[in-house]
């Protein structure tokens, strides 16, 4: 999991762009220590949430998913639960909406 965000945050912060490509499996192991089983998981998640295209020839390439409306949905599902939470503790919706804000801002 936190390869996947690591790449997603990569992503958001353009520092991947849409067509390029991510080291091979088993490079990235080598390169950060880590389990090939782990670094093909991360890569099969982030296939599945439509940021990332996995081929044969090509490798992993950054390929975002402009399903809006799926990302939408997942976003509000996450959301949900994280918000639950914050209001079972007191944060208040001022609170909420300037955390938002702020992590937005680190994207733009």
């Amino acid at each position: 999991m936190q390869l996947r965000n690591q790449i997603i945050y990569g992503i958001a912060t353009r520092q991947y762009r849409e067509g390029d490509s991510l080291p091979s499996v088993r490079q990235l192991a080598e390169t950060i220590g880590i389990n090939m089983h782990t670094v093909n998981k991360a890569y099969a998640v982030l296939r599945e949430e439509g940021l990332l295209r996995l081929g044969r020839r090509t490798g992993a390439v950054i390929a975002v998913d402009l399903d809006k409306l799926k990302a939408l949905e997942e976003m509000r599902d996450q959301l949900g639960l994280i918000v639950a939470k914050g209001f079972c503790k007191g944060i208040t919706r001022d609170e909420i909406h300037q955390l938002i804000d702020d992590i937005y801002s680190e994207f733009e």
